[in-house]
């Protein structure tokens, strides 16, 4: 019985050993994109993302926890604005800063995870306008830890995260385009 029982343990120890690795050898660094075509002039689209009192009417996870509590500071919109937030499990405690804020083409956030993991990420939009409409770019980077790269071998960061940027720019071209004559 002891023998079989070692003979467990060791194997058990010999696939931890293999799945550290593996997953060390993974990337440091990840990136997800997501983008959308807008039929929306830039600076709408800019005042979306530059105000963060304008999340709630796309952001994909603000209406996760009815009860979330959001606390803005800093400047108004743009650089310096920060938004905090703290949630339930499905969305966490965090905050985010504007960095950057290039009107109407680039808003650079730093985004800071604080649960249900510590992550600091960078956000990036980019808008470039495209004939009459607009190309937006939705774009987070940041680096992997070991934790984050065994996780990575059993759920894709792209898949999940880019899920929710693709509710995002859906709902943001929603907003965006409410209220648009249609073109003849």
């Amino acid at each position: 019985m002891l023998t079989v029982l070692l003979y467990i343990v060791v194997i058990l120890l010999a696939v931890a050993l293999a799945m550290v690795t593996f997953a060390s050898a993974r990337p440091n660094d990840f990136s997800v994109k997501r983008s959308a075509e807008i039929k929306a002039a830039p600076d709408k689209i800019f005042a979306l993302i530059n105000d963060f009192r304008q999340w709630p009417k796309w952001s994909p996870w603000e209406r996760l926890d009815p009860n979330l509590k959001r606390t803005l500071s800093g400047a108004e919109s743009g650089r310096g604005s920060v938004y905090e937030w703290e949630g339930d499990k499905k969305v966490g405690a965090g905050r985010m800063e504007i960095l950057d804020s290039v009107p109407p083409s680039r808003i650079d956030i730093k985004l800071s995870f604080l649960k249900p993991f510590k992550a600091e990420n960078r956000t990036v939009f980019t808008i470039t306008p495209v004939g009459g409409t607009s190309q937006v770019l939705w774009e987070m980077t940041g680096t992997s830890n070991l934790t984050f790269k065994i996780m990575g071998m059993f759920m894709s960061m792209d898949k999940m995260v880019g899920r929710d940027f693709e509710k995002g720019l859906a709902a943001m071209k929603a907003e965006a385009e409410r209220g648009l004559l249609p073109e003849s």
